[in-house]
Order: C-alpha cells, then structure tokens, then sequence
C-alpha cells in the first residue's frame, strides 16, 4: 500500500505566555491510500494538532511529515486535501449550493464545471434538491454533510475530518457514521478523522491511531478486522467488543504512563 502521509519523530511546541507547551511528543505515523485512519485520545493530547499538521495548517517544530511525497504547506497549495471542521462552518447568506461552490470559485473552476460538481457532490452527501436552501433552514445534521460535500467538492484524495459529529445527538450521529462509511466505500479517499468516541472509532476506522495526553504521542495502533461493509449492529459482536476494550485500554495506558 501507497503511503501518502508520513510522519517521523515529529515533535511540536507552543512558544506561550506562560512558557513552552509540547503538544505533540516523536510521533511518527504512514497513513496509507485508502485507509481510514482515526485519532483518538483525551482533551488536549494533539489529535487535532496532528491533524493540522497535516493540513499545513500548524509548523512542527522537529522530526519530518510529507503528504503525497510533499511537504504539507505544498500539498495544501496543491489541494491534496479537503477539511472538515468540528462546525459546519457554512456561510449563512450563502446557499447550500453556494457554500459547497466557494472553494470552486477560489480555485477558478469553470463555471459549468462548478455546477456539475455542486450537483455530483451534494448527490454524495444525499442533499440533492437542497442546493437552494440556506444553512439555516437545515438541521445540523444536514449542516455537517453539506460541510463534507464541500470538502469532497474538489476531489481531492485526503479527506481530514476533525470531530465532525461531536456536537450531534446519538441517533443522527449513528446514521452519518453509516453515510460516512458508505461514502468512504464509493470514492475510495484516504480520510484522517478525530474523535473522542471509542464506538465511533472503532466501527468506521481500518486502523485506529490510540494517542496520550499531552505531550501527544501514539501509545498504540491497531488494525481492524473488520469487513469494510459494517451494519451498526456489529458493534454488538465479540470482534468489535475486543477492539474497543483495546482502544480502552490503550487509553488507560496513556494516563498511567502521563
């Protein structure tokens, strides 16, 4: 398998008031092409720090991180990725539509071109026929794929994907972990996705990346056995029991050695 995301021994500090912060502690990671890779780990252990790293939009401070053989702040000026943040975000005077257009806007897409893919993407995401509604007029819910739409809208290969259903209810949670799963089935993207919840980890990742407090660093991996086509009610079989008492304990491990 392909890495497309490489990290080694990478180290990050925040020069504060208060003194330096380490937030992230020799951290090295592949993340492969197609993979879908979760986070996971207490308030403050560097999951999302990772992630923005990644992004380019934080500077380690040692070690070294590539995304798709380039330095993240090049891979993010070539558009190799998409980001999902744990709000939606969307512009309220804009449509749904014209939110998931912006970046395409940005980047000088035609204008045809731009439309089809608003279409394509918003069909994705299962929001076709609300392309002219605002963000108020959807739940939030709907918000958060209209988010994804507009991250997917300009095809990149990296999906990240910061905690974006923390702030839902369970039920709507549970039913945009199965539309996320299904997506990640069908456009084959490689995703990096935060959480705090163990459930969620373990039923939508093939690997799931188990993090200390900080300073972040990774005190365990762990390879799903899984079948990439998962009902919600595997999380009631003895495989999915036994990787979330992993991840459980992996947590625990984490603080003990804190």
């Amino acid at each position: 398998m392909t890495s497309v995301i490489e990290a080694r021994g990478l180290d990050l500090t925040f020069q504060t008031n208060d003194g330096p912060v380490r937030a992230l502690s020799d951290v090295s990671l592949d993340i492969g092409a197609g993979e879908f890779v979760s986070f996971i780990g207490p308030s403050g252990c560097g999951k999302t720090t990772f992630l923005r790293c990644i992004a380019g939009l934080e500077e380690p401070t040692g070690g070294s991180l590539t995304v798709n053989g380039m330095s993240p702040d090049a891979a993010r000026r070539a558009r190799a990725y998409g980001y999902v943040f744990q709000a939606a975000g969307l512009y309220p005077w804009r449509t749904i539509g014209g939110n998931v257009r912006l970046p395409l806007e940005i980047m000088g897409f035609p204008r045809a071109e731009q439309a089809e893919r608003v279409r394509r993407t918003l069909e994705l995401v299962d929001l076709a026929g609300f392309e002219n509604k605002f963000p108020w007029q959807l739940s939030g819910g709907m918000q958060q794929r209209a988010s994804i739409a507009r991250a997917l809208a300009f095809d990149a290969d990296i999906l990240l994907m910061d905690e974006p259903f923390g702030a839902l209810d369970e039920i709507v949670r549970d039913h945009l972990n199965e539309e996320l799963l299904a997506l990640w089935r069908r456009t084959g993207k490689t995703v990096g996705f935060v959480t705090h919840s163990i459930p969620e980890a373990v039923f939508l990742s093939t690997r799931i990346v188990v993090m200390s407090p900080r300073p972040g660093r990774i005190t365990d991996v762990i390879d799903s056995p899984l079948p990439s086509e998962r009902p919600l009610d595997i999380r009631d079989s003895r495989e999915f029991i036994e990787i979330a008492h992993r991840v459980r304990d992996g947590l625990r491990a984490g603080h003990v050695d804190d």
